[in-house]
């Protein structure tokens, strides 16, 4: 075993294989400060490589790149932690480093009494996507819990840097090494993204703050997991198989797949395929155009006669019969996979942005580690606000978590009577689209949280649900749900006002998803602490409500147009430049469109797998 420090002599490259191909390589990753306050104590002012003019914090800060590339292991080390406690610590890394067999997933539908022995690792759960019971997967013995020394470590660093320390944290290094998570990560949240804070957090008013998420290359916080899950995919892949990432979208996320995926290389590229499903009538134009430009490759938007639910609905009957996926797997060498966020690398990276925001704050003075915020989350398929739950259980002050709907309330109803009822209840377009769901699919994942795990009550629920449309909590069950959350809903009229009035005060533009939750925060946040607001989207993916929000005449009808004309109104933010390139790219292109029937999108899958790989072949 080789231990490195942030204090220590960089070996020469041989030396450092040698220890890597024969032992576990540590590395400590200790405080600049506390490793000067030690060398001061010491009565060394000096160190090697250190020339006149160059401080010793850039001297440590430079080192570190090469400790970083040859660690099999990192050990956060709290500002000011002790000899002993750092002890500690590396005893529990070597520990969890050879016990991978601890470290695994359940179905939130497990039965332990029906079940096989069979484990499933991270890797495993990254390319099933949907566990083979209907459940989603999520870790066995929760997530790992971070003391706040370690946490005030990530206040001064990057967004990458941030991310990695976490995803190391859950990720085991044996599924995915420390050296390749570390560059798909940098990777990921690089020049791609038109912020380099990449989710920057911004104040609003009073004690509203909003984390922008969507300087990411489609303009949605849906790139925030998308830029990475991909790289996370192909390496978990199995050797024999090709893959197609089927997915279901309300908008956002179909455009942030292809273009995740599409930044893949090589045989990566050649061996998965992407097929978005998106309802024809129930995403913006412009998130119409960003899906339908991605044709490179084996990637592919279609569109359905019907709504997000239907599609989404339709995904999972694909992978529940077994009589489908064996024909693709026998007939054309293909497994079927999912991007959404039931898969576990979608929802994971946005642990980190909902940690990234707490992180901001402290690092602004706006609050001390150990004070508490709110967050206030545009709410549809719960992903967003279940991964907000998941950066509390970390060791994130969050008091509550807010889910914001719109006018399709049922995520609302639910949170404040414990009852969902899918039963006559049409779903309604509205200005945020991207919430326009009824069958929220985390959920199950929330449910699983307040009841500590209790798999027998999930599946009842969510079986119920899909045979009767309806399903009630017990009183105490719906008790613990609002000790985590809170829910209201916004009126189509209320988003609009809420954008033109913020905007008229500030000259600031929201999209309506954040306007949705500027309005219900402001009717359930008592004040007492800062709220940080989701912003999910740029306001320039939804120009025709924007502008009739601003009351602007005579909208343009070319989207671009549309952008350029809204751009000239806002002090901030400023036109995202990816979509606007895309958008003056793509044109008027055609594109597929499917009649709502279970039949005709499995022909979609077919041919979509005859196009992409038996042509390659």
């Amino acid at each position: 075993m080789g231990l490195l420090n942030a204090g220590s002599n960089p070996l020469h490259a041989e030396a450092m294989q040698h220890i890597s191909q024969n032992g576990l390589v540590i590395y400590l990753d200790v405080d600049s400060e506390d490793i000067i306050q030690r060398l001061t104590r010491m009565k060394v002012n000096r160190i090697v490589g250190q020339e006149a003019g160059i401080s010793m914090r850039d001297i440590l800060q430079y080192r570190k790149q090469f400790y970083e590339k040859w660690l099999d292991v990192r050990v956060l080390c709290g500002t000011g932690d002790t000899v002993e406690e750092v002890s500690e610590k590396v005893l529990k890394a070597v520990e969890r480093y050879q016990e991978h067999e601890v470290e695994t997933f359940v179905s939130t539908r497990f039965d332990s009494a029906g079940s096989s022995n069979q484990k499933a690792y991270f890797s495993d759960v990254v390319v099933e996507g949907l566990a083979t019971d209907g459940g989603l997967y999520v870790p066995k013995n929760g997530f790992p819990r971070i003391d706040a020394r370690e946490w005030l470590r990530l206040v001064d660093m990057s967004y990458p840097e941030r991310a990695l320390v976490l995803l190391e944290k859950c990720i085991h290094p044996l599924d995915v090494c420390a050296l390749d998570l570390r560059t798909m990560v940098l990777k990921a949240y690089g020049s791609n993204f038109s912020s380099e804070a990449v989710a920057p957090v911004k104040h609003l008013s009073h004690n509203q703050y909003v984390q922008e998420l969507f300087h990411g290359p489609t303009a949605s916080f849906k790139d925030l997991a998308l830029q990475l899950m991909p790289q996370l995919f192909v390496y978990c892949l199995p050797s024999m198989c090709n893959y197609l990432i089927l997915v279901a979208t309300s908008g956002d996320t179909g455009s942030a797949v292809l273009s995740g995926f599409s930044r893949l290389s090589g045989t990566d590229r050649h061996r998965t395929g992407v097929l978005v499903f998106f309802p024809e009538e129930g995403v913006s134009e412009i998130q119409k155009l960003q899906m339908i430009s991605f044709r490179e490759g084996n990637a592919r938007a279609v569109s359905v006669l019907s709504d997000f639910d239907f599609c989404q609905r339709t995904i999972k009957r694909m992978f529940g019969e077994s009589g489908l996926t064996g024909h693709l797997a026998v007939e054309y060498g293909t497994v079927l996979s999912t991007a959404n966020s039931i898969n576990w690398a979608r929802l994971l990276p946005q642990v980190v942005y909902h940690s990234s925001a707490y992180l901001d704050l402290c690092r602004d003075g706006v609050i001390k580690f150990g004070e508490p915020i709110d967050v206030c989350i545009p709410t549809g398929n719960f992903g967003n606000a279940m991964s907000a739950v998941y950066a509390k259980q970390m060791g994130i002050p969050i008091r509550k978590v807010i889910c914001a709907s719109n006018h399709n309330h049922i995520i609302t109803d639910f949170i404040n009577t414990g009852e969902y009822d899918l039963r006559e209840r049409p779903l309604m377009l509205s200005h945020s689209p991207a919430i326009d769901i009824l069958k929220s699919s985390n959920l199950e994942r929330f449910i699983y949280h307040v009841s500590d795990g209790d798999s027998c009550l999930v599946k009842d629920l969510f079986t119920r649900l899909d045979s009767q449309q309806h399903f009630q909590v017990g009183e105490p069950l719906l008790g613990r749900i609002q000790q985590e959350v809170l829910a209201g809903w916004c009126s189509e009229d209320d988003c609009l006002a809420a954008i033109q009035t913020f905007h008229a005060q500030t000259g600031y533009l929201m999209d309506t998803h954040t306007a949705v939750a500027k309005v219900v925060a402001e009717r359930l946040q008592d004040g007492s602490c800062p709220v940080v607001l989701s912003s999910t989207a740029h306001y320039g993916k939804f120009a025709p409500a924007v502008s009739r929000a601003l009351k602007i005449q005579n909208i343009p009808e070319d989207p671009v147009e549309q952008l350029k004309k809204l751009g000239s109104t806002a002090s901030a933010p400023q036109l995202h430049r990816d979509v606007l390139k895309c958008l003056k790219e793509s044109g008027r292109r055609g594109h597929t469109v499917c009649q709502a029937e279970y039949g005709v999108l499995v022909e979609e899958v077919e041919s979509m797998i005859q196009d992409s790989f038996l042509k390659v072949m």
